[in-house]
């Protein structure tokens, strides 16, 4: 199986066990992966489509397989006691929705105070969204904020691939990056639903920059 190889400014998670571990993993599950992670210290991981507790699985061999260590967002709460250290090993990042920045002020801050670091989001935000719902824009939010890309990462169930695709630089269209990522998505089958051509903008829309014409 060709696992595509990391570059020296990425921050690497495990050593050669777990990445054995994550190929056997792949080889099992019957998933190759397409394309590499960029050679940068800092971007944001945006996978979808996410329908099933399966995608856990094809995405921590994927992670375990090449190496890369993704932070995953996680409720502040779940730290407290024995389980704290457990979090921290599985790279989860620690948010607290009530905040005065909020996820999005949280995750950025974690950015801009780490040498490397590399955020993993689901834009879905649930397995079992309602017919039309949008995906939520934080995962946008954070790295237009923190001055990272955006890599996509598409689950194709049709062809048991994982796609990495090309950095996507923010701009200050909301509507012209999320055209760019539909783009990319089209068609994209998941385990239990297939994309839609053009992905639907859902959530909290980022709030205009002061002094901008409405």
């Amino acid at each position: 199986m060709s696992v595509p190889s990391l570059g020296p400014r990425n921050d690497r998670r495990g050593g050669p066990i777990s990445r054995f571990i994550g190929r056997m993993g792949l080889r099992l599950l019957g998933w190759r992966i397409a394309g590499a992670f960029p050679n940068l210290e800092k971007f944001v991981v945006i996978g979808a489509p996410h329908t099933s507790n399966y995608d856990f699985f094809v995405a921590m061999a994927t992670i375990l397989a090449t190496d890369l260590r993704i932070h995953i967002l996680g409720k502040h709460t779940l730290f407290w006691g024995p389980l704290g250290p457990i979090m921290r090993w599985c790279d989860v990042l620690p948010v607290d929705r009530r905040s005065a920045h909020g996820v999005v002020g949280d995750c950025v801050a974690a950015i801009e105070g780490a040498e490397k670091m590399v955020v993993g989001v689901a834009p879905e935000g649930t397995r079992n969204p309602k017919p039309g719902a949008g995906w939520k824009t934080g995962f946008w939010q954070i790295a237009r904020q923190a001055g990272v890309p955006i890599i996509p990462v598409a689950l194709d169930y049709a062809t048991h691939t994982i796609r990495i695709g090309e950095p996507l630089e923010t701009t200050e269209s909301l509507e012209a990056d999320f055209a760019l990522l539909s783009a990319f998505y089209a068609g994209v089958q998941g385990a239990k639903r297939q994309l839609p051509m053009t992905i639907p903008i859902g959530g909290t829309r980022p709030a205009e920059p002061s002094g901008t014409a409405g």
